[in-house]
């Protein structure tokens, strides 16, 4: 299957669920390329991910994340052309 370049943004309103999100982040960390966490401004903090995967890869870590109470995500995903 092909691989896609994506990106998952966080967004955490409660950390009753960030030790099962980060194990869950943990356990799909062979398609995370990188990883950046911004502290909590107000009432929230926000994680990036960027991953190369394929879209079923992908697609079951934001699953997983986006049944999380309290964490909340958006993702992007891009065809890796990498002769273009």
């Amino acid at each position: 299957m092909e691989k896609r370049i994506g990106t998952i943004l966080i967004r955490i309103d409660s950390r009753e669920n960030v030790p099962l999100m980060n194990e869950i982040i943990s356990s799909h960390s062979d398609i995370i390329i990188g990883r950046q966490g911004l502290p909590r401004i107000t009432d929230f903090g926000i994680i990036s991910l960027v991953l190369e995967g394929t879209t079923d890869q992908i697609g079951s870590l934001a699953g997983r994340l986006g049944r999380l109470e309290g964490i909340h995500l958006k993702s992007v995903l891009l065809k890796n052309n990498k002769n273009e």
